[in-house]
């Protein structure tokens, strides 16, 4: 019998990146998962992929009305809900000097409340099956990166509300976990930077030691495989905090053309 055989996840950003690979391993062990996303092809690709295995709901996780319409559409569709994956996120680099206000709004609207309306959302369905939380920070926590500075004080943000919620969910046997994640190749997070943007980034991390720093992006499967090791410890013990960093010396592609275009 498949590990995960009759329970039920949700992951937020399922459409692509990290999300998607997520998605996969969780449905090779015999999970089905719950696929929350903004509209897009990516996302409706998804049922072709895996069949009936998912369930597609198109959501904002930015908007709470639209979360407990998706989460509580989710548990009717499944019949219950064991596993919350918070992986739905944007970074986008800029200047912090000449950030605009829907810029900074946007990283707290979607990383810090998204996922805070989706926790709001689940604890009912996880209450019931004593569930699971796993929430994706960064490894910018730890080391913010310059232009990236929004986006690791979004992330702490979501780290300190874990630890808070650990001990208030803990007697309703809801454990609650952190990945901490280091730079994972194939996301899509920079699909709309600008070239200028882009440029400015690569150079200034560059410039301060962080893209060495960060090693050669890690694998979106290798990724995963630290999330299912997350869900298969034994039930009387939680996971507070995993980072998974790259383990090898290098650093992104963009910096690498950053470097030779410096040169």
């Amino acid at each position: 019998m498949p590990q995960f055989s009759g329970k039920v996840a949700i992951v937020t950003g399922a459409s692509k990146g990290m999300g998607r690979q997520f998605v996969a391993a969780l449905v090779d062990r015999g999970m089905r998962v719950a696929c929350l996303a903004r509209p897009s092809p990516e996302l409706d690709a998804l049922q072709d992929t895996f069949g009936d295995q998912i369930g597609l709901f198109p959501c904002d996780i930015a908007r709470p009305d639209a979360v407990k319409a998706a989460v509580d559409g989710a548990a009717r569709q499944f019949g219950r809900l064991d596993v919350l994956i918070n992986n739905a996120a944007i970074f986008h680099p800029f200047a912090f000097e000449t950030g605009t206000d829907a810029l900074i709004r946007n990283h707290v609207d979607v990383n810090i409340l998204g996922t805070a309306w989706m926790i709001r959302a689940a604890i009912p369905h996880l209450r019931a099956t004593r569930g699971q939380i796993v929430n994706i920070s960064s490894e910018s926590v730890r080391m913010p990166f310059p232009m990236l500075a929004m986006y690791a004080a979004t992330k702490a943000a979501v780290e300190c509300l874990s630890q808070g919620l650990r001990d208030e969910l803990r007697a309703d046997g809801i454990r609650v976990s952190i990945l901490r994640s280091g730079s994972v190749a194939g996301g899509s997070g920079s699909a709309n930077w600008s070239t200028e943007t882009t440029q400015a980034f690569y150079r200034k991390i560059v410039e301060t030691g962080h893209a060495a720093m960060t090693g050669t992006p890690a694998q979106p499967e290798s990724m995963a495989a630290a999330l299912i090791a997350i869900l298969t410890l034994p039930p009387d013990i939680n996971a507070d905090l995993i980072e998974v960093r790259a383990a090898h010396e290098g650093m992104p592609a963009g910096a690498r053309t950053a470097t030779s275009t410096d040169a």
